[in-house]
C-alpha cells in the first residue's frame, strides 16, 4: 500500500522567483514577463535549469498576490502550471482556468469583511496621496497607489477594524486585505484537495509570513526578518532563513530539491 503524500511547492512569484527589470541578478537571465511591450521580468537560466527539475519532482503551485491577468503573463518555461493561488489564494486556478467553487468559497470567507472594504474604497477614493485608481481586486481585496503610504495606511489603520482587515503597504502600493484571505489560509485549503499534502513554501514579503509558518517546510531570504521585526510577527521553526550570498529564486530551488524525500 502507497502511503506516500503529494509534496506541494507553494511559492511567491515577484523578488522569490522572478526578479523586475529593477533589479541586478546578473546578465545571464531569460525574460519571462512582456507588459506593453516591455521585458519587465526575468529568471537567472539557473533558476531556468532548476525549475524544470523542481517541476518534475513536485507539484509547483504559484502562490501570488498577483491578479489572474498578471500572473497569467509570466512564463517560467514549464508550461501552465496544473494549479496556480492568485489574489492572494482566494483564486485557484486549475490549468489556467479559474475554479468557481474555490472562489465561491473564497467569498464567503471575506463576507464579514465588506463592510471594511468599502469603507477602505471610500476613504482611499477621498486620499490626496493616491496616485492610482482604488481598485477591489475580484471582490476580495482592496490595492492602490499611494505617494505617501506611511500615511495612507496610519489613516485607514485608524478608521478600520483591524481585526477583521490587515493594512499595509510594499512600498507604494497600498493594500487593505481580510484577514481570511490570507497565503496561510489558501494554502491549508489547498492541503486538504490531496489528503492533507505535504508543503514547502518559499516567500519574502509581509504577504508570506503566514504561508511560511503554515508550510511544513519553508524558506525565506534575510529581509523577512527584519520584516518580522517591523510588525511584531514572528516565524516558526520549520522556517528556513537563507544567506544573502546568492540569488535568491536558485537558493529557493536547491532548497525544495534537498528536501524532495520528506515525503517518502
Amino acid at each position: 500500500m502507497n502511503n506516500k503524500k503529494t509534496l506541494v511547492f507553494n511559492t511567491d512569484l515577484d523578488n522569490t522567483i522572478i526578479y523586475s527589470y529593477k533589479h541586478d541578478i546578473g546578465n545571464d537571465k531569460i525574460n519571462v514577463e512582456v507588459y506593453e511591450d516591455r521585458e519587465i521580468s526575468f529568471i537567472t537560466k539557473k533558476t531556468e535549469r532548476l525549475l524544470k527539475e523542481v517541476n518534475e519532482k513536485v507539484l509547483l503551485v504559484p502562490t501570488t498576490t498577483r491578479t489572474i491577468e498578471q500572473y497569467q503573463r509570466i512564463d517560467l518555461g514549464i508550461g501552465v502550471p496544473k494549479y496556480a493561488l492568485t489574489c492572494n489564494g482566494g483564486v485557484l486556478l486549475r490549468d489556467g482556468v479559474r475554479d468557481e467553487e474555490w472562489y465561491k468559497e473564497s467569498l464567503e470567507l471575506v463576507r464579514d469583511c465588506g463592510g471594511e472594504s468599502i469603507e477602505a474604497i471610500e476613504y482611499l477614493e477621498k486620499d490626496v496621496n493616491r496616485i492610482l485608481d482604488v481598485r477591489f481586486i475580484e471582490n476580495l481585496f482592496v490595492y492602490t497607489k499611494s505617494s505617501e503610504p506611511e500615511k495612507t495606511i496610519e489613516f485607514l489603520r485608524k478608521h478600520l477594524n483591524t481585526k477583521l482587515v490587515d493594512v499595509f503597504n510594499n512600498g507604494v502600493k497600498v493594500y487593505v486585505v481580510p484577514k481570511k484571505l490570507s497565503k496561510g489560509m489558501a494554502i491549508k485549503r489547498f492541503k486538504k484537495l490531496f489528503d492533507d499534502a505535504l508543503c514547502i513554501a518559499a516567500g519574502d514579503s509581509e504577504f508570506d509570513i503566514s504561508m511560511l509558518n503554515e508550510a511544513d517546510m519553508a524558506i525565506a531570504p534575510q529581509k523577512i526578518l527584519d520584516i518580522c521585526e517591523r510588525i511584531d510577527e514572528s516565524l516558526n521553526e520549520n522556517v528556513v532563513v537563507a544567506d544573502d550570498k546568492t540569488i535568491f529564486s536558485d537558493k529557493v530551488l536547491e532548497f525544495v530539491l534537498e528536501n524532495c524525500d520528506i515525503c517518502n
